[in-house]
Order: structure tokens, then C-alpha cells, then sequence
């Protein structure tokens, strides 16, 4: 099968498209013709080796969620058939959907409805995992409460604000002024520009904050929290950073991989509480074009490789 292989730790370069054995269902597991794939912040820092993912052997095929049909069917497997088109996450620790093929655990994929296309699927796969692990498991956000998302056109962090929208919460968010529009129009209340206001000027309102964007964000961010509040985060503070305040919470979501969080989003999708993301295309071949987008770290809505 074609694959882009990740030949070594480093920059763009190191990624080469080339040709990897075709995987073998094992118990319980499905194959999946790749025809999607979506590129995730996560995605460059394991390429350069910053990432907790430890690759244990090179080349190395990258990649979370997906896309595709399924081609075919290990034992013990009865929910799942062969031409059944499915989307879905790698479990934890695993990855390889920048490939024409992948194998997976049947439980952790899900029907594709006919109304999304693969990009689309590909794209809403990891971030309403989660989106949904960490505004509704984690933060148990409550209607009338009200949320800080930080660096709201992002993915995970756009998902996140339909989400609270839709529970009934007041939501504001970060975003350059260019964003501002595309923010609002997913449900966000206020939107601040961080490029010429500092987001804790807002004062100690929030119940809870989202933190998608780390570093600096993340330690201002305890400002803006009301006593007994939620912040919950997806990206690491400054280097050595230490909790400023012992009257909130500090929480990071438990990203597991299953079929019902999938199904979960797949229904808030048909009610209209959430939306399909932006989405971005590149061929498979040009996913390091990708990777240098996605490490410019102003991307709007989500990167998608078109395998098929």
C-alpha cells in the first residue's frame, strides 16, 4: 500500500511518500481502506519527537483519524461487515491513517452516515472526541454557566464552542480579528482579538475555561476563573509552571477511543448543535505541506489528506 512514512525526527522533510506492508486484521479487528485522513496539532510533535508518543521503530506511518470502507473482517468481529463505510480514532499509543490501508479494533470505528463525506468524517473524528471528553466529561459544564475557550477557530476548539452553546452556556472566546465572523458563527457569544487585548481584562468570570493553545494562555488563564472553577486543558503551560491558585481546578481530559463519543457527536451533528468543521485539502503526497500549516498554528477549522 502507498503510505507517507516518517523516516526520522525532524522537520517536514522527513516525510516520504513511499510503500508500507498492507495490515492484517488480528481478533476483534477490522481493515479500513484509508480514503481520509485528518491532520492534528499532535501530529508535527511526534514527527520532531517533542510529543509523549514515542515512535518505537522507523519508518513510522503518522496519523489518528480517519476515514474509509472497510475491505475486511477479523473474528470475533459481528457489528461490522466488508463494504461498510466507517470513520473512527487509532486507540491510544497508536496511529497510521496517512496510509491507503489501516487496521483497528471494530469497537473503536462507526458507521458513516451517507450525508457526511469522508473529509468530513476524518475531520470531525478526534476533535469531538475530545471536545466532548473535556467540555461535557471533564468541565460537566451546566446551562447558564459561562466558558472561556481559547483559540476558538481551531478545531477541537470550535466543536467545543457549539457544544457549550448548545448545553447552554455563555461562551466567549479567543481568536485573531480575521476569525472573529467564522467564531461567532459557531455559537460563540463574545469573541476578543489576543492580538490587541488581553483576555483578562474580562476579570473572574468564567465558571469554566477550555485551554487549547498552552504556554502563556494557559497560566493567564487562572485569572479569568471564578473560586471553585473548571480549567480544564489539551495543551501544556510555560516550561516548569506551577498552579497559581488552590480554590479551582485544574483538569485534563481522558481522550478515550470509542464507538458511543463518536455516535454522541454523530447525533448532536443531525440535531444541528454542532457543525462540520472548515476544512483544508491536501493530498496524501503533500502532507508536509500540511504539517507546515498546521505548525504555523493559525489554522482555521481542519486539515484533511485525501487518500482515495
Amino acid at each position: 500500500m502507498k503510505a507517507m512514512l516518517l523516516t526520522d525526527h525532524g522537520g517536514p522533510e522527513v516525510l516520504r511518500l513511499g510503500q508500507a506492508p498492507d495490515p492484517v486484521a488480528g481478533p476483534g479487528e477490522v481493515v479500513v481502506d484509508v480514503h481520509a485522513a485528518s491532520v492534528n496539532g499532535a501530529d508535527p510533535k511526534v514527527r520532531r519527537g517533542r510529543s509523549v508518543h514515542q515512535i518505537k521503530q522507523f519508518p513510522h506511518i503518522l496519523g489518528r483519524d480517519f476515514s474509509g470502507v472497510v475491505s475486511a473482517v477479523a473474528a470475533g468481529v459481528s457489528d461490522v461487515q466488508v463494504g461498510d463505510a466507517v470513520f473512527g480514532v487509532m486507540d491510544q499509543g497508536s496511529e497510521g491513517a496517512y496510509a491507503e490501508k489501516l487496521k483497528i479494533k471494530a469497537a473503536l470505528v462507526a458507521r458513516k452516515p451517507d450525508t457526511l463525506s469522508h473529509a468530513e468524517a476524518a475531520a470531525l473524528g478526534l476533535i469531538s472526541l475530545t471536545a466532548l471528553t473535556a467540555v461535557e466529561d471533564t468541565a460537566k459544564l451546566k446551562a447558564g454557566e459561562t466558558i472561556l475557550i481559547q483559540g476558538g477557530a481551531g478545531g477541537v476548539a470550535g466543536f467545543a464552542i457549539a457544544l457549550a452553546k448548545h448545553l447552554g452556556a455563555t461562551v466567549i472566546s479567543t481568536a485573531s480579528a480575521r476569525n472573529h465572523a467564522y467564531v461567532r458563527g459557531l455559537g460563540a457569544d463574545r469573541v476578543i482579538d489576543y492580538n490587541s487585548e488581553s483576555f483578562t481584562t474580562i476579570g473572574p468570570i468564567c465558571d469554566v475555561v477550555f485551554d487549547t493553545v498552552g504556554g502563556d494562555v494557559r497560566a493567564g488563564s487562572y485569572q479569568v476563573l471564578k473560586p471553585g472553577g473548571r480549567l480544564v486543558w489539551i495543551a501544556p503551560g510555560p516550561r516548569g509552571f506551577q498552579t497559581p491558585r488552590d480554590d479551582v481546578q485544574t483538569l485534563r481530559p481522558d481522550v478515550k477511543r470509542d464507538r458511543a463519543h463518536l455516535e454522541r457527536m454523530l447525533a448532536l451533528l443531525a440535531a444541528g448543535a454542532v457543525r462540520i468543521p472548515e476544512i483544508t485539502h491536501y493530498p496524501l503526497a503533500d502532507a508536509a505541506k500540511a504539517h507546515e500549516i498546521s505548525e504555523g498554528r493559525h489554522l482555521r477549522g481542519k486539515l484533511v489528506l485525501d487518500v482515495r
